[in-house]
């Protein structure tokens, strides 16, 4: 109880639970976009991992820090793209098209690696991103510029989500397709939209880990943090606010058990450890997803003037 209490007044703590959750929450609002339009985007861990690929290997090449996180975004859109096109324009799998998009962009990440350093046994490494020692706030002063964008996407999303025109059409395709159709709002563009955003959002949130949380780019670094923003999406009941509180708990998880198995009475095997931030995920999940309010239209495609 001693150790635990001693790891929660620490502020470097804290400062772990912020930077973990950072590409959480970037993740979790680009697949909260998708779902939000009806559509399933289980290409996230895919898109991340490209992300993370190619904002670094810019940086490498000479490009400054936000133009990797452009570039990266970029990425996201392409394979957002192409999920666009397989589910809503041909009225693919979402199941399929995004677990076939998760396997092609590791591929061609990993493929694009050993192409571009054949030779290299050691990542080569980059100047990350800096903390923003400048603010005058605790814990957030040890973070990046990322970090911070991050928090601000928050409240911006939700603003277009539910104070918008745009964020109504959204919400329409994702709950009625007909009703939308019927108002002039173009479903499929709206769907491809959203999908090319939320992309673009899981590019860049596979950036911050090789441009801010590191400084290299190494096989399974994203490790498995897109399922996790799937997850945190029917855990945040398909909003914002409480997609932020969801990373942030799943992160405080994370940092926890790091702290725990460092320290000298741990008597638990560190397995253990490892599985205590899932465990409590998964617990937190059953507990509010039986309870949660799903779009309605989510993975049902939709052909213009079908009824």
């Amino acid at each position: 109880m001693t150790d635990l209490l001693d790891i929660l007044a620490n502020p470097a703590f804290w400062v772990a639970v912020l930077r973990i959750a950072t590409p959480l929450i970037l993740g979790t609002l680009g697949v909260l976009l998708c779902e939000r339009a009806g559509v399933l985007n289980l290409g996230i861990e895919g898109i991340m991992v490209a992300g993370a690929f190619t904002g670094w290997l810019a940086v490498y090449a000479g490009a400054p820090l936000w133009t990797g996180v452009a570039v990266a975004a970029l990425t996201g859109m392409v394979f957002g793209l192409l999920h666009a096109f397989l589910t809503v324009g041909l009225a693919l799998s979402q199941h399929v098209s995004g677990l076939g998009i998760t396997l092609l962009a590791t591929a061609l990440s990993y493929f694009g690696y050993r192409v571009s350093f054949p030779k290299v046994n050691t990542p080569p490494t980059i100047t990350p991103f800096a903390p923003m020692d400048w603010l005058p706030l605790p814990i957030l002063n040890a973070q990046t510029s990322l970090t911070l964008f991050a928090l601000l996407l928050v409240p911006a999303i939700a603003w277009v989500l539910y104070r918008t025109p745009l964020g109504l059409a959204l919400r329409m395709v994702g709950e009625n397709p007909q009703a939308a159709e019927s108002q002039g709002v173009s479903v499929a563009g709206t769907r491809t939209g959203a999908i090319v955003a939320g992309s673009a959002l899981m590019g860049m949130a596979g950036s911050f880990l090789t441009l801010s949380a590191f400084n290299a780019f190494f096989f399974n670094m994203v490790n498995g943090r897109g399922w996790i923003c799937v997850a945190l999406v029917v855990f945040a009941s398909w909003r914002p606010g409480k997609a932020l509180l969801g990373a942030l708990l799943f992160a405080f998880f994370d940092a926890l058990q790091l702290r725990l198995q460092q320290s000298g009475d741990a008597v638990l095997p560190y397995q253990i450890y490892l599985m205590l931030p899932y465990l409590l995920s998964i617990l937190a999940l059953v507990l509010v997803a039986r309870k949660a309010s799903y779009p309605q239209a989510l993975m049902k495609p939709y052909r213009k003037g079908e009824r």
